[in-house]
């Protein structure tokens, strides 16, 4: 088993929120209206005059998995020149746009902008654990947002399977996934989910308090491994309000990341401790395995 048992179970908890934020997010940018009267999926605008990538639904999976490996070759890049300064910009913006489009889907977007400005902020300069994760729960719910209304049931399904077989090879091969995962972890600025098993204890010292460093293992759930299945709940979850109210299309499709999480689960007790496996291969089972349950469902 990869984790203790209590650490696994926080990591798959927080995994499932983050799954239920995330869809609930999407959700909210749904024009349900629109969408019922012209028999097509209709999304909302994004705030502040953001705009969507440009790009053909059938075909979108192609400049998807382009820049991902641009982005990978970047931060790579990066890591080589140790320019730890550039990351923390580029991870700053990339916060900040996320949890902007996040937010915006409960409050205005001015007040979005100025708690996701702020949450930012105290992500990259004060980082801690709690604004970490707290953090993290929006974020992949605004970037799906950005990106389900673009992609369709087809080339989300290519996607995963590119993902999953790019996640074998730079996790198994070439192993420069690791050395993002550490790169970042050892930033303080980890793109993911992250549990640590103990956390900084307070001593007091001639009447004063002083915090004593504890050096201590971390359980991590890479940023690709919580986005990438919400993405696809998230197509299905349009697909699906074409068909049913949309109640009924959300709950029915919250079936995916539970199924995904039992598939997370099996990865962690089936894993070695202090050995990195890719996670996508088995999330994408998950997600195949949760839209074959919805399948069965409509059958019946």
């Amino acid at each position: 088993m990869k984790h203790t048992l209590k650490i696994t179970l926080i990591l798959i908890l927080f995994f499932l929120i983050t799954q239920v934020v995330g869809l609930s997010i999407i959700n909210s940018y749904i024009d349900h209206k629109t969408s019922v009267e012209t028999g097509k999926s209709t999304f909302k605008s994004l705030p502040g005059g953001l705009e969507r990538p440009q790009v053909e639904e059938e075909t979108s999976y192609i400049p998807i998995f382009a820049a991902i490996i641009v982005g990978t070759l970047l931060i790579l890049l990066i890591i080589k020149m140790k320019k730890v300064r550039l990351w923390k910009f580029w991870f700053f913006l990339s916060v900040l746009l996320c949890l902007t489009v996040a937010l915006a889907a409960f409050f205005q977007s001015i007040y979005a902008f100025i708690a996701a400005l702020l949450l930012s902020l105290l992500k990259v300069l004060r980082p801690n654990i709690y604004i970490h994760n707290l953090t993290e729960i929006f974020i992949y719910g605004g970037l799906a947002a950005i990106f389900v209304p673009i992609i369709s049931f087809n080339s989300v399904i290519v996607l995963l399977l590119l993902i999953s077989i790019y996640d074998m090879f730079a996790v198994w091969q070439s192993k420069h996934m690791v050395k993002l995962a550490k790169f970042q972890t050892n930033s303080r600025l980890f793109a993911g989910l992250l549990i640590p098993y103990s956390l900084p204890k307070k001593a007091k010292k001639t009447g004063k308090t002083k915090m004593v460093k504890v050096k201590a293992n971390n359980a991590i759930l890479g940023g690709g491994d919580i986005g990438f299945p919400l993405i696809f709940a998230g197509v299905v979850m349009k697909n699906l309000m074409l068909q049913e109210p949309m109640m009924t299309a959300f709950l029915k499709t919250l079936i995916i990341p539970l199924i995904v999480s039992f598939a997370l689960l099996y990865l962690l007790v089936k894993a070695e401790k202090d050995k990195f496996y890719p996670a996508m291969p088995f999330l994408s089972i998950g997600c195949l395995a949760g839209y074959g349950v919805l399948t069965l469902i409509a059958l019946l």
